[in-house]
């Protein structure tokens, strides 16, 4: 079987980043995410109302995407994609899959959370309750991976992909996400780094689908070919 000169490389640099996801989340675990935690409670940081503000718009992202993506089927009827319609698509479909592995990740995994959120939940800061519970169930265990930054880096790796110039944007909103939900102990710190990893890869995989990372000479994406299967030139 000859390996195809677009994806292969992808696939390699993919199971790459999530080896070194995977290291960072468990150095995290036994270095970091206890004392970050203690240390925000300790000093009160999570009694600031910016931070708490911060992670409100999200959640709206993805109450958004379906109505987004239904205006975007209709308008294609008016011909093809512009680049940064595409580039809204395949933000849009990033999010709400990105959203559905991160939603089977916190089963899986079943992390405890930093504080005590729903129905009482047993938590480091409240209990001195820490650690994974193997298909656990949501959402008394969900803390792993962070669902917020799931969706923004989702968000974010597509754009990241498709408009380079734009880059200190996305990684403003990531560093402004990640704060903010350290910051008011509603993630743990490895939580927050393999919602980041979870995001990126679906975005970056899907951003390549659509045509806006760089492909092989000749490739097409499904977000290109026109009505008889040729490639718009105008996208």
């Amino acid at each position: 079987m000859q390996l195809d000169p677009t994806y292969f490389p992808l696939f390699r640099r993919s199971l790459l980043a999530l080896l070194a996801g995977s290291l960072l989340v468990v150095l995290c675990y036994f270095f970091v995410d206890r004392p970050v935690a203690f240390f925000v409670q300790e000093h009160g940081i999570n009694r600031h109302e910016l931070l708490k503000w911060l992670t409100y718009p999200p959640p709206y992202l993805e109450a958004w995407a379906p109505a987004v993506l239904v205006a975007l089927a209709a308008r294609r009827a008016w011909g093809p994609f512009a680049q940064w319609e595409r580039t809204l698509l395949a933000a849009c479909v990033s999010l709400l899959v990105a959203l559905q592995f991160k939603e089977s990740l916190k089963f899986i995994f079943g992390r405890a959370w930093p504080d005590t959120w729903v129905h009482d939940n047993l938590s480091l800061i409240r209990n001195d309750h820490y650690g994974f519970h193997w298909l656990g169930g949501i959402p008394e265990y969900a803390s792993f991976p962070s669902g917020h930054t799931t969706r923004v880096v989702s968000v974010v790796a597509v754009c990241w992909i498709a408009y380079p110039g734009g880059r200190w944007l996305g990684a403003a909103a990531t560093t402004t996400i990640a704060v903010s939900l350290i910051g008011m102990n509603y993630h743990f710190v490895g939580d927050v780094i393999a919602g980041g990893f979870v995001g990126g890869l679906v975005g970056t995989w899907t951003a390549h689908f659509c045509g806006l990372g760089p492909t092989a000479p000749g490739a097409l994406s499904p977000c290109e070919n026109g009505p008889a299967g040729h490639s718009n030139s105008t996208g």
